[in-house]
């Protein structure tokens, strides 16, 4: 058996659990036949997955879906593969040595204690995060946990929310507080007849969901009207400040002034990239990534960029989904020639790659209370199928699905 290869993948999210799942399942044994050992490391700031797709929903009320069901142990997963095969590690990447090949990972449980580990082959999945820890982890999922606890609470005798942001969390997030505060409009209204709260909705666009169709988008104000949600158009929140009885001030950039009970911003994203240098990313801080192949080519050799981290990423399901075949494939090519190659490890294999081709098309499922919004490839979805597949559960039974890895 030869030396022992280190398999790194930066990520614990769904596109960084999927692409170690496949390795240990697809990969891993064949280059074993090939007398080719190699170790696999997955690295995460939080040591639970966290099944973000729920969050608008458990913000808003545990009774509506616990925070605990949100969250699965990371290592956990993945107990039925040879545990001499892999290590968990708790901890952040916070440097990468490109051309000496390593990451330095700050260790969860002591900041002080640092480690480097050389790296074979890299995965960069440390994906996105929102500007509310609640609908995005910011570290350990403690983090978030708490502070979907605050939002209960602060729910629970709430009388005004305010939700920035006109995609898609934004305006998940404002239907469930919607519903879960004013309750449904009758047949025939277009508004709760008696509503507890005012929940208003700002954004910077002209129009809601900016995936989906300007008529979509219409009647998707109409679904948030009739859970007593108003929406503001072409205004955004500059600022915003909180006092000390825990109600929110949010400046505009119309310059008005609005407080609440409830304040969730849900615009805008941000690339977990900081462990990477400067001349690898793009003005946003993405990474840069051949959008054909996965790779991120100007990071060397075997070096693979797999979900909302990279420049390539769209995001949604769909795509992200789409992309570990690709990457998985094109591991799997690489590696291979490498133990099968007797003139060094990086000799161009004679297959071709396999290439990711992104679905710009409309598609995207958008629950709004008990109702909702959405389009298949520029179709249509009816209200009632959106509630069935989506908003009925927010999908949670993905979340042991993800971990233990029959997604893949």
């Amino acid at each position: 058996m030869s030396e022992t290869q280190n398999f790194i993948i930066l990520g614990g999210s769904g596109a960084g659990l999927g692409v170690a799942h496949s390795f240990l399942k697809h990969i891993e044994p064949e280059l074993r036949k090939l007398g080719k050992k190699y170790h696999l490391y997955i690295i995460d700031s939080s040591s639970h997955f966290f099944w973000n797709t729920g969050s608008p929903r458990s913000v808003v009320s545990a009774a509506l879906l616990p925070a605990e069901k949100l969250f699965a142990p990371i290592a956990d997963g993945f107990k039925s593969y040879d545990s001499s095969l892999y290590t968990v590690i708790h901890g952040t990447a916070v440097s990468w040595d490109v051309g000496g090949r390593t990451v330095t990972v700050e260790l969860a449980n002591d900041q002080n204690t640092q480690t480097t580990l050389p790296y074979y082959a890299l995965v960069l999945a440390t994906g996105t995060r929102t500007p509310s820890p609640a609908t995005s982890l910011h570290g350990d999922h403690t983090i978030t946990k708490a502070a979907i606890e605050d939002l209960n609470k602060k729910f629970a005798s709430a009388v005004s929310v305010i939700v920035s942001g006109g995609g898609p969390t934004g305006v998940e997030v404002a239907g469930e507080a919607g519903h879960f505060l004013n309750g449904s409009a009758g047949w025939f209204s277009s508004r709760p007849s008696n509503p507890k709260a005012k929940v208003t909705l700002v954004t910077n666009r002209d129009k809601l969901l900016p995936v989906l169709s300007k008529p979509r988008a219409l009647t998707a104000e109409i679904y948030l009207n009739q859970v007593g949600v108003d929406v503001v158009y072409n205004v955004s929140v500059v600022s915003s400040t909180t006092d000390a009885d825990g109600k929110t001030t949010v400046h505009l950039s119309n310059g008005e002034q609005w407080t609440a009970d409830v304040y969730i911003p849900a615009w805008g994203i941000t690339p977990n990239s900081s462990y990477a240098p400067a001349d690898l990313k793009n003005d946003q801080g993405y990474i840069k990534t051949n959008h054909a192949t996965l790779r991120a080519e100007a990071a060397g050799p075997r070096v693979y960029v797999a979900g909302d981290v990279g420049d390539y990423s769209r995001g949604g399901f769909h795509n992200l989904y789409a992309t570990i075949p690709v990457i998985v494939a094109n591991i799997k090519r690489d590696l291979l020639e490498a133990a099968t190659s007797s003139d060094g490890s990086d000799s161009q294999p004679n297959e071709p790659d396999r290439l990711f081709t992104p679905n710009n098309s409309e598609t995207q499922a958008v629950p709004i209370g008990p109702r909702g919004v959405g389009a298949v490839n520029g179709w249509g979805l009816p209200s009632f199928l959106i509630w069935l597949v989506k908003g009925r559960d927010y999908m949670i039974r993905n979340v042991s699905a993800t971990v233990n890895g029959n997604m893949v």
